[in-house]
């Protein structure tokens, strides 16, 4: 008969196995069309099943807005940023720096900081390769590093210097 002489401790739910526990990290879902209506007030779904309806009798009509015009609508209704902007991406990951914060994505994984949640960002450089990395620190000691491949090491200078310029410009060191 064997017998375990060491503590019972219960299996831990963590980051590591569950990426639910990851603060700002969002993921794929597959959500219901049902749960989705639920989700929109009436209000907002009646006035959208009457334009629906309004554009199903007249598809043709000539003051009907193009999706892709809709989307250019929104890009420049929200203004081009009045900042830096670093953006740095290979085959799998990105990493975004802007006014808003920033935005880290790896596969179908991303996360998104604003500035007022972060306590520091760090940046690296390997030391024999084209790897690059950036770790996100917040204040409650957790850190999300990203390690992106540089298409030379010179790219990887310029991109420490883009990433200095966006952190100097936006990131407030008296934070409590």
């Amino acid at each position: 008969m064997e017998q375990s002489n060491g503590p019972i401790m219960q299996p831990l739910r963590a980051a590591s196995a569950d990426p639910g526990f990851v603060p700002g990290l969002t993921g794929v879902t597959d959500a219901p069309q049902d749960a989705v209506r639920d989700a929109v007030p009436d209000e907002v779904s009646d006035e959208a099943t009457e334009r629906v309806g309004s554009d199903a009798d007249a598809p043709d009509a000539p003051d009907a807005p193009d999706a892709s015009e809709g989307q250019d609508a929104a890009e420049d209704a929200a203004g081009p940023a009045d900042g830096p902007v670093f953006e740095a991406a290979d085959r799998r990951g990105r990493i975004v720096a802007d006014a808003e914060g920033v935005r880290l994505s790896y596969d179908e994984e991303a996360c998104e900081f604003r500035w007022d949640e972060l306590a520091a960002v760090e940046s690296a450089k390997g030391r024999f390769g084209k790897r690059f990395t950036v770790t996100v620190h917040t204040p409650d000691r957790r850190w999300y590093p990203i390690d992106l491949l540089a298409p030379d090491r010179g790219r990887i200078a310029a991109w420490e210097a883009e990433l200095d310029a966006v952190l100097d410009a936006y990131f407030d060191d008296e934070a409590p």
